[in-house]
């Protein structure tokens, strides 16, 4: 068995190498050496958020170019889709600065920062860089959003739920969209009987979110959509009241016990 390898370590010199040499073909004025030294030196002290900031600050310096054009280049290394559903961190990790990119760099820019966000999320993820366009867009970001989750690709599908969770693991908490959970139960339930259980997972963990803030209206959707004959995955709701099963709720307990009738 190898050693384990903290994430953070892959996020240093030799990311920042590889990175310029997939670079300087399309952007033949990357200053390789400058770049990967300063990388290499300043990331020794930094956790994992600090040096994926660290090197898509670094880009964007290196790359002397409007957000328009950087984006191009950086967009013409990220390389084929993931086939398989899983492996956005262990396959994928590299694009990480990149999503951090355009989750910085391009607020301004909200119809090209959406459809890179889109291309990179089929090959590592997008759910933390798009919370800002979510904040700051949100009718277009609703807009994007339902379109998206009949999108061919799980991971874009999946994107829409997890993008949008409340309370994702490693990014900032944030409200319910528009503050109001309706809406992101609007999103979620066109995700219910979604083919890949990659996306269902992350459906039922939104909705695990949003029992710890708005539980008397996260569980009178489901109930609705119980009866609808729309909620028919008995695992998908287990995991959606894990939280509150965990603590006895009586809502939750009967609900979860007239799923298995």
């Amino acid at each position: 068995m190898g050693t384990y390898t903290p994430l953070k370590h892959y996020f240093a010199g030799e990311l920042a190498e590889r990175l310029a040499k997939l670079i300087e073909p399309v952007y033949p004025d990357f200053p390789t050496h400058s770049f990967v030294q300063a990388v290499a030196e300043r990331a020794r002290p930094l956790e994992l958020k600090g040096r994926v900031q660290l090197i898509a600050e670094h880009l964007c310096q290196a790359i002397h170019q409007e957000y328009p054009e950087q984006l191009r280049i950086l967009l013409s290394i990220i390389g084929p889709e993931m086939e398989k559903e899983e492996g956005m961190f262990t396959e994928g990790y590299f694009l990480m600065p990149i999503a951090y990119f355009v989750e910085h760099y391009g607020l301004e820019h909200f119809e090209l920062s959406m459809a890179a966000l889109y291309e990179i999320t089929k090959r590592h993820t997008s759910e933390y860089a798009i919370r800002p366009y979510l904040l700051r867009y949100p009718a277009e970001s609703i807009e994007q959003l339902n379109a998206w989750t009949s999108d061919a690709n799980a991971h874009v599908r999946r994107l829409v739920s997890e993008g949008t969770r409340p309370r994702l693991p490693w990014a900032k908490r944030i409200d319910a969209i528009c503050g109001d959970p309706l809406v992101n139960l609007a999103l979620l339930e066109r995700l219910l009987t979604d083919r890949s259980a990659y996306v269902r997972k992350s459906v039922a963990n939104h909705l695990n979110d949003l029992t710890k803030d708005f539980k008397d209206v996260t569980i009178e959707w489901m109930d609705k959509q119980l009866e609808s004959g729309r909620l028919q995955d008995a695992g998908l709701v287990r995991r959606a009241l894990r939280t509150l099963v965990k603590s006895n709720d009586p809502a939750a307990l009967d609900l979860i016990d007239r799923m298995m009738k």
